[in-house]
């Protein structure tokens, strides 16, 4: 890294062989030379910091302390763009991209980009600390990850693990940490885990040490598991039963869309129903697959469970929009108003896609997607409905479209990002905000549930917790019954909440409490919404 220091001690360096040349020895010497034309010590290309004054990031781009070499097999095998630089190139791109694309980039503190010890100390603290009307950080949604994890997830959908996505529904002693849900074919569904299996021990170690070592062991194992690692877990049943699963961790692929059925209530009404996870690239061809199956099965209503849900592409989140509202409720509106800061130009609104994407190249095509033709749809929902799921409630909700909430009070983003590469790293800072056709996005609290709506968050549906006693996809688990029964009486059923049936949440923004909180870090791309516009269809060059 070329620090002030070194970059005067270069300087001093030069200006001290210039004077040595000019007091003896040489044909350059002034002494020898009638000419009275003095050369000027070399001046530095190095950058420099100055408060208040930024260079175009292009200027810094690809410029990496440690550039990498070969070709890229995400981007057509070419060749990397690395160039020779520093740490300190990569910060003052940094610097200058964020005062270019962040949406706040006036509330963002210009500090010396010398006074950090890393790229990554120094990406942290580029956002607001401004705080909402409640107190909370304004700027939730800041990180960086690398590249080639970006590639795997979004591409492939491919994250570490074991198949299990966990619901932290208490962080601190004494913990509840349960299997939300697993992915298909994963070594934590081979092995028998299910949902609603509970924690107890990983280890060896207690779900519930309150030591330093202790944490480290769950979070490594729960949360960061190396691949190839094994560790054991000691787990209780909703039945009561103990269960001991030794687990190898792994590269998984997600299953985006499961249970993908449809129910037949006592008055006859078909409802489809379908659990979408993730907005991750290789869902639409199983969302496609399930939209076909309701057109076959000629549904009346739809379910959609985004309850784990905390989002990803934004034009995916438009494309189901489409499938289920269809070009009849669809024709003449725009899906979502992107709205960024006031250095960039205020771009078209987002529309309903209603063709196929092919996202190894964003591009889109002729293929039209299927649709249902819906003008109502209800979407089930915990604190982990997020991002890209919030647009869609929201986005349905700008056309008139009814959207019937049930369950819990969403994450509240209304807030997106299209993820940079430099270096090796992807880094996602948050560049745009949006609203629907009605001109509305301020959920930044979160879109809430309930029978009768007042404010301009709220949703039409019912109050729920999370129901961990039953599986996803069961007529009987709380939000889908609640969601089959407001079906047939237009009004929400009479529950009781058991304690162990609270709602949960499966980010890492879990509520701390008392004693040592832990570090549970969900995939980082699903915590987002992901702007990346698909690209007009390539004509063909037949024609």
């Amino acid at each position: 890294m070329i620090t002030k220091n070194k970059l005067a001690f270069a300087i001093f360096l030069a200006v001290s062989s210039v004077s040595l040349s000019g007091c003896g020895g040489g044909s350059g010497s002034s002494s020898t030379n009638n000419n009275n034309t003095t050369t000027p010590p070399p001046t530095s290309s190095d950058p420099t910091w100055t408060a208040g004054v930024f260079e175009p990031s292009s200027e810094f781009k690809d410029q990496c302390a440690v550039p990498r070499t070969g070709n890229d097999p995400y981007n057509d095998n070419q060749p990397y763009p690395d160039t020779a630089g520093s740490e300190f190139t990569e910060k003052m791109w940094l610097r200058s991209w964020s005062d270019e694309t962040y949406l706040w980039y006036n509330e963002i503190e210009d500090n010396d980009p010398d006074n950090f010890s890393s790229v990554a100390a120094y990406f942290e603290q580029l956002k607001t600390f401004e705080t909402t009307d409640s107190g909370a950080f304004k700027d939730n949604f800041h990180f960086s990850e690398p590249t080639e994890d970006f590639f795997q997830e979004s591409q492939s959908g491919v994250v570490s693990g074991y198949g299990i996505n966990w619901a932290l529904i208490n962080n601190t002693p004494p913990r509840d940490l349960r299997v939300a849900y697993l992915e298909d074919n994963s070594p934590a569904a081979n092995a028998g885990l299910q949902r609603g299996d509970r924690v107890i021990l990983v280890n060896g170690v207690s779900i519930d040490t309150n030591t330093e070592s202790g944490i480290d062991t769950l979070n490594e194992a729960l949360f960061g598991p190396t691949a190839g690692d094994t560790h054991t877990f000691k787990v209780k049943s909703n039945d009561g039963t103990e269960k001991t699963f030794s687990l190898v961790a792994g590269n998984i692929t997600q299953t985006p869309v499961q249970n993908v059925d449809t129910i037949i209530t006592n008055s006859g009404t078909k409802v489809g129903y379908m659990q979408f996870n993730s907005h991750i690239s290789i869902a639409q061809p199983e969302l496609i697959s399930a939209m076909n199956k309701f057109q076959e099965d000629n549904i009346n209503e739809l379910v959609i469970d985004f309850r784990y849900n905390s989002g990803g592409l934004l034009a995916l989140s438009s494309q189901l929009a489409y499938m289920v509202a269809g070009p009849a409720n669809t024709e003449d509106f725009y899906y979502y108003q992107v709205i960024e800061n006031d250095k960039q130009p205020l771009n078209d609104p987002f529309p309903f896609i209603n063709v196929e994407v092919d996202y190894s190249t964003f591009e889109l095509t002729n293929d039209l997607l299927p649709d249902l033709n819906l003008s109502k749809v209800y979407v089930l929902s915990t604190a982990s409905t997020c991002s890209a799921s919030e647009a869609f409630i929201n986005g349905l909700n700008g056309i008139n479209a009814e959207v019937i909430l049930i369950g819990g009070k969403t994450c509240g983003k209304p807030y997106g990002f299209t993820p940079t590469h430099n270096c090796a790293t992807t880094y996602y800072t948050i560049q745009f905000t949006g609203t629907n056709y009605k001109g509305f996005g301020e959920y930044a609290d979160g879109l809430m549930p309930t029978p009768s709506p007042q404010f301009a968050a709220d949703v039409k549906g019912c109050e729920l917790d999370d129901d961990f006693s039953h599986q996803l996809g069961d007529s009987d688990e709380a939000l889908l019954s609640a969601a089959l029964y407001h079906i047939e009486n237009d009004s929400c059923p009479v529950v009781t909440q058991s304690v162990t049936a609270k709602q949960a949440t499966t980010s890492s923004y879990a509520a701390d409490e008392a004693g040592i909180s832990l570090k549970a870090n969900t995939s980082l791309f699903k915590n987002n919404m992901d702007l990346t516009r698909p690209l007009p269809a390539k004509e063909d060059d037949n024609e």
